[in-house]
This record gives C-alpha cells, sequence and structure tokens, in this order.
C-alpha cells in the first residue's frame, strides 16, 4: 500500500500477510460463486496499459472489471505520449483525473510501476514486471484454495526457469505455514538471489520450506503440485546460446507423477507444447492449468475490488 488514499498492487511484498490471505480467499469466492459481481466497481473506470503480449492477464483483468461493473478504457504499446517523451509521473498524474484505477504490464523495471503510483488519485496495479507477475501468484493460490480447500501444508514443485512467476509464487507460497516449496531450476537460470532470500526469510517466519535444486537428476517424490512455466519468458533472451539443451532435462512428463502420482499440474500458460510441458500432461487428467487460466479472472476480480475498497 503506497499511500493513505491509494490502494496500489505493485509487489506481493506490499502485501501484508492478512492482507495476501483475503485476496486468494475473495479470489476463491469468486471462482466459486459464493459472491455476486456486478456492482462492486460502478461509476469507475479502469485503464489498461499494456507494453507487452497478453491472452490471459489483459483478458482477465478486461472481463473482471466489467464484471464489476467499471467502465474500460484499453491502451497498446504505442498510444500514450510516453512514446514522444512525456515522464512516466507526469502521464500518471493525467490519467490519475480521468481513471480510478490503472492496471500496466511493462515487464520491465518495476521503478516504472512506482512512478505511475506516485500519485494520490488512481490505483495502479502490476500486471508484469521483470522481476515479479504478482497476480499470477494471488491466481494460482486461487486455484490451490479452490481445489484443495487450503494451502497449508501443501508440497509443491515448481520446475523450469526461476522467472517473474516463480519469483512471485515463492514469495507468495512461502507465507503459507507449513508448506513446501521446491525450486527445480537449471543452473544460471534461478531465482534471483535476493528473491530466494526472501522467500526463505518469509518461511522462517511462517513455518514454511523454500529450496532450491539445479538438477532433475533424481525426481521430485510426494508433492501435491507440480508447477512449470514457459522457458522463454515475455520480454527476456537467454544469454546462452544453447539454452533449450539445458533446459531440456527439466520438461515436465507424465514421468513426474511416478513418484507423485495424486499430484495436480499447473502452468501459467502459454504453454509450448514439446517444450516446457508435453501435451500428455498438459491435457491429462491432473491438469488444472486451464482452470487456473479462468480463476485469473477471478482473481483480477479480487485485486481491482480490493483496490477500490478505499473509494
Amino acid at each position: 500500500m503506497s499511500n493513505a488514499t491509494v490502494r496500489h498492487l505493485i509487489s506481493t511484498k506490499d502485501l501484508t500477510d492478512d492482507e495476501l490471505y483475503a485476496l486468494v480467499e475473495r479470489g476463491a469466492e469468486f471462482s466459486g460463486k459464493a459472491v455476486r459481481s456486478g456492482d462492486q466497481l460502478a461509476g469507475l473506470v479502469a485503464g489498461i496499459h499494456f507494453l507487452k503480449t497478453s491472452t490471459r492477464t489483459r483478458t482477465s483483468f478486461s472481463a473482471a472489471a466489467l464484471r464489476l461493473g467499471a467502465q474500460l478504457i484499453s491502451f497498446g504499446p504505442g498510444d500514450l505520449q510516453t512514446n514522444t517523451g512525456e515522464t512516466l509521473e507526469d502521464t500518471a498524474e493525467v490519467l490519475s483525473r480521468m481513471l480510478d484505477l490503472l492496471v500496466v504490464r511493462t515487464a520491465g523495471d518495476p521503478a516504472e510501476l512506482r512512478a505511475f503510483a506516485r500519485q494520490q488519485r488512481m490505483a495502479v496495479v502490476n500486471a508484469m514486471t521483470a522481476d515479479e507477475h504478482p497476480t499470477q501468484a494471488i491466481a494460482d493460490l486461487t486455484t490451490l484454495l479452490s481445489h484443495f480447500g487450503k494451502i497449508e501444508g501443501l508440497r509443491v514443485c515448481y520446475v523450469g526457469e526461476g522467472n517473474n512467476s516463480a519469483a512471485a509464487l515463492a514469495l507468495t507460497l512461502s507465507r503459507y505455514r507449513e508448506v513446501h516449496l521446491e525450486l527445480r531450476t537449471p543452473t544460471g537460470y534461478g531465482l534471483e538471489p535476493a528473491t530466494l532470500r526472501q522467500a526463505q526469510l518469509n518461511a522462517r517466519t511462517s513455518g514454511a520450506s523454500v529450496t532450491q535444486v539445479h538438477s532433475m537428476d533424481s525426481a521430485p517424490a510426494g508433492f501435491d503440485v507440480i508447477y512449470t512455466t514457459r522457458w522463454q519468458t515475455t520480454g527476456t533472451n537467454k544469454p546462452d546460446p544453447n539454452w533449450r539443451d539445458i533446459f531440456a532435462p527439466f520438461q515436465v512428463t507424465t514421468a513426474l507423477w511416478d513418484k507423485s502420482p495424486d499430484a495436480v499440474f499447473l502452468h501459467d500458460l502459454p504453454a509450448h507444447r514439446g517444450e516446457d510441458v508435453t501435451a500428455e500432461v498438459l491435457d491429462g487428467p491432473h491438469s488444472l492449468a486451464f482452470d487456473q487460466s479462468e480463476n485469473k479472472m477471478y482473481a483480477a476480480m479480487a485485486v481491482l475490488e480490493w483496490c477500490a475498497a478505499k473509494r
């Protein structure tokens, strides 16, 4: 929360534990149809400003705003005068006099979102920066809560790149009691050290555990959830020209269910079938990936409602 009058969601690190838990529970309520939508944002205007491609996140926030009764204005990457030299702060000050909420995807420096959030009128939501994808994590946890009825005590194995989705997952799951998160990431492609340290600090407080292993030599065992993301994160390039060879052992196949036969499968999508995951897993009986995708809308509804609450 950036100031006393407006609620922003720039990073999950800005949320208290109670705020995080409440957002996830509200997302699950929307998902389970335990609460009706329609007028929570009536009379408000939301802006959607995406500088990078998006299917799920852009659609989920657009649909969420409309389902909650807001009016919607959408901006593309070339639509604002920031492209001609206007500062982010000046742009945000102007937009804040016309919009109540602004959802922004940059895939860049989170400082840009902080600049948007310096004004005192308009709530700003991070729909993905280079370091973190906070609303993806809220959708992920909404999916877990909806499926398992709890998050505490779950054993989650994340396989693949330590990207912004993995960072948000680690920073949030680590705040739930007795959760065990194991990250299997290629050498050189793990979580940023500061993010891993923060997640492990969270875990010490909550009684959870967060570990990172740079190998798939021994199969993960006894997990409730196996999660992966696509290997090529939006807005980034791999430094190693042979990166696909480095990532190949981290492909999610049905073999991972040999030692975790009851695990469900999560993927933030889009998936590259035959790279990060096989079609057999993505379309298989363990997959919740498309439910998880739908839950992005319910999580977005929870986030927009929370950000607008002080209005």
